[in-house]
């Protein structure tokens, strides 16, 4: 009982405790009224009652030997204290800002749709001169928003997950270089659509259009039909054409601006003047007498054609009247518009423009990106499928970036090493297992010792005072239990250590196997040799836990010593309550 004291009194072991293990232990007994010390309950033992003592003892030690399988197993790190449920966490929602003119509300596209499933959608949208940012190394991009709604201005900061980009960003007209923005917006490791690396390299047309001679160089005239184009780089160049009338685009503009249509050779040098106060480059192309244009846009994977055609005269048929009619797709636009859009990384949304001249011949003069403009009858459809491909790329961004797991969606289970495998095996077959006999010692396969010691496992001493019985007093038949799981036993030698006194149990633990030897009972000799060294590193909950697990045990030994165990179990738990309670 000393031994428990000791035990029992360490301030770390009472701290592994589970929950309400103290009041199951203070709780009074039905025999007794009062509580007794256990000296007094030595020297006046309460006689037992025969009816109810074994079924009594057995439920009381049950419950405290599984408590102490708790406490070690608490020890060891193999409960899971994370089995409990945890309420669901409201997700916090992906912010998508959509640059785009405030003639189309890009938040009713939106309404209703989750990324991944389970998260919300904010959608916060300005043009490029409604915005500013800061991005840095580790904290991402701050977005300020600067807006006019219905006559108020509303000024927000926020840090946008994604990016929708409809609006050029880059134009040589004043105060339409938003260049800036996108380098901020790369600088923060912000994903958009188009990537924004296509968008930068968008930012010059003659740079595309060395892009479409590429493919034209690969896919030949038949199926890339590339319009004649010739770049000067500054207006020293501008000397002459072989041919006109031609069409001179002076640097990067869009909807028809910077276009001229040149006859002679004497606009073509006033057109060269122009150039040298401009300060920019230009390209020049032949004039096509057209018949309508074509346009084949993709969304994803959408397909769609589009022939325009003039009404006004003019020989811009973006500028003026037009008239706009969908034709089929066929699979020779179908190959323009796949082969544009592996350019720069891959455009998830561009259009192939194309001129059909009056001798039935097509001509490519233009690509445009996720900024073209949305034209015909199916202009909502065109931004359903944008809304859609944008959550697609931002779902496709949660799964594949590991964004941090919701309780919804956990991390799957992680494959545990082999080495780790391993080392849990053999203490949860430990734990589990049903315990071996009192004089048998606890067995275990070679090679599969505890992980808690790096010391080789030795037998531990008893208490002093005790001397070990012999081993011929009970047989190994008698002390196998029929069901056990370790009736064939291994080489190894064994240690009978059996206590002296009633109510004491020394710890037990096996000692290390011995190669070559057969199984049989060793002598009282080897006993005392094992004896000699006890084990220094031995856990403190093991060995209480072993020492239970005989007492577990031989309590199925003889039905005549049921009496006296559970008086003696009657005995240990008063003094458990005695310990505790001071």
């Amino acid at each position: 009982m000393n031994f428990l004291r000791r035990r029992l009194s360490d301030s770390s072991f009472v701290a592994n405790l589970p929950n309400g293990y103290m009041m199951d232990l203070q709780r009074p007994d039905n025999s007794t009224s009062s509580p007794v010390s256990p000296a007094m309950e030595r020297k006046h033992p309460q006689p037992p009652q025969p009816s109810l003592s074994s079924s009594t003892g057995t439920s009381i030690f049950s419950s405290i030997s599984s408590a102490m399988k708790q406490t070690t197993q608490a020890a060891a790190g193999l409960i899971d204290h994370s089995a409990s449920p945890t309420p669901p966490v409201a997700q916090k929602p992906k912010i998508l800002l959509v640059i785009d003119d405030a003639h189309t509300d890009w938040a009713k596209y939106f309404q209703g749709k989750k990324v991944n499933g389970e998260f919300d959608i904010r959608v916060e949208q300005a043009e490029f001169s409604e915005l500013n940012l800061a991005a840095y190394v580790t904290g991402g991009c701050m977005v300020d928003m600067q807006v006019m709604r219905n006559g108020t201005k509303v000024v927000r900061s926020f840090k946008p997950d994604f990016v929708l980009i409809r609006q050029h960003a880059y134009s040589m007209a004043l105060g339409e270089d938003f260049r800036s923005l996108i380098i901020g917006l790369q600088y923060g490791g912000i994903h958009t659509v188009n990537s924004l690396y296509s968008i930068y390299n968008f930012c010059s047309k003659p740079w595309v259009f060395s892009q479409l001679i590429k493919i034209f160089n690969s896919l030949g005239p038949e199926k890339f039909p590339l319009v004649e184009q010739t770049f000067f780089p500054s207006h020293k160049q501008m000397l002459t054409t072989p041919n006109f009338p031609v069409v001179v685009k002076l640097g990067h503009a869009h909807a028809g601006m910077g276009k001229v249509k040149v006859e002679n050779q004497h606009d073509f040098r006033d057109m060269a003047s122009i150039v040298a106060m401009a300060k920019t480059y230009a390209t020049a192309e032949p004039f096509i007498d057209s018949k309508y244009d074509i346009r084949i846009q993709k969304i994803g994977s959408n397909y769609k054609a589009y022939m325009r055609t003039s009404i006004s005269g003019n020989w811009k048929a973006n500028t003026g009247s037009a008239m706009l009619e969908q034709i089929a797709m066929t699979e020779r636009y179908r190959l323009w518009a796949d082969a544009c859009a592996e350019m720069f990384g891959g455009l998830d949304i561009c259009a192939v423009k194309a001129v059909h001249s009056k001798d039935g011949k097509d001509y490519i003069i233009e690509v445009m990106d996720s900024s073209m403009p949305l034209i015909g009858e199916h202009v909502e459809e065109d931004r359903q499928l944008i809304a859609d491909l944008v959550v697609s790329k931002m779902t496709q961004l949660v799964i594949t970036a590991g964004s941090t797991p919701s309780p919804l969606r956990p991390w799957p289970p992680q494959v545990q090493p082999a080495s780790m495998k391993s080392q849990t095996g053999p203490q949860l077959g430990q734990l589990s297992q049903p315990r071996p006999p009192p004089q048998g010692g606890p067995r275990q396969p070679q090679g599969s010792q505890p992980p808690r010691t790096n010391a080789p496992p030795q037998q531990r001493l008893s208490p002093q005072g005790q001397q070990p019985q012999s081993p011929q007093s009970t047989s190994p038949q008698q002390q196998r239990s029929p069901g056990s799981p370790q009736q064939v036993r291994s080489a190894t030698g064994s240690s009978p250590v059996q206590p002296s006194k009633a109510g004491v149990f020394p710890p037990q633990q096996p000692r290390p196997p011995a190669q070559g030897r057969a199984p049989s009972q060793p002598s009282p000799t080897e006993t005392s040799k094992q004896q000699a060294t006890p084990h220094p590193h031995l856990n403190k909950s093991q060995s209480l836990t072993n020492t239970f697990s005989i007492s577990e045990s031989s309590q199925r030994g003889n039905a005549n010593e049921d009496e006296a165990k559970a008086e003696t179990i009657r005995n240990l738990r008063k003094s458990f309550a005695s310990l505790f309670s001071d």
